[in-house]
């Protein structure tokens, strides 16, 4: 399994964004990437400054989202949806889009769950539930 540090995927995002820039041919990854990274501009600063990106340090009490791990959910759940894993994800995430009639919003939603399942692991010392995780994400999208 791939794990990638936080310098890896911080390296990740930035050399995609100056890819992009630049106009170089991107991996498929890059291009996923590439395309959430246009879906937010007010990252686009910290994604241009790799050293910048390795030093920063983003706490709950600055009130500001770490943008490399937004990013890199949106990545996590359209993978997730690309494999539907686990099953049943996609039609979820389909169906919470059609509903909240854009992906990227509903994709916004779909993190919040994915936190909260990733939360409730590390609290408890159990392996993600992967079930009550997909539960979630059904409820938001039928209600």
């Amino acid at each position: 399994m791939f794990q990638p540090s936080q310098n890896d995927v911080r390296r990740f995002f930035c050399e995609t964004f100056a890819k992009q820039r630049t106009g170089q041919p991107l991996s498929a990854i890059e291009v996923l990437a590439a395309a959430w990274m246009d879906e937010h501009p007010e990252y686009h600063a910290d994604l241009a400054d790799v050293d910048a990106a390795l030093a920063a340090v983003f706490t709950v009490d600055e009130g500001r989202t770490n943008p490399f791990l937004h990013l890199s959910m949106h990545l996590t759940i359209s993978e997730q949806v690309s494999i539907d894993q686990p099953r049943g994800i996609r039609q979820a995430v389909e169906l919470l889009s059609a509903r909240r009639n854009s992906l990227h919003e509903a994709q916004h939603e779909v993190m919040d769950c994915l936190g909260e399942m990733i939360w409730a692991s590390q609290r408890s010392g159990l392996p993600p539930d992967g079930l009550a995780y997909l539960d979630a994400v059904r409820r938001r999208a039928t209600r």
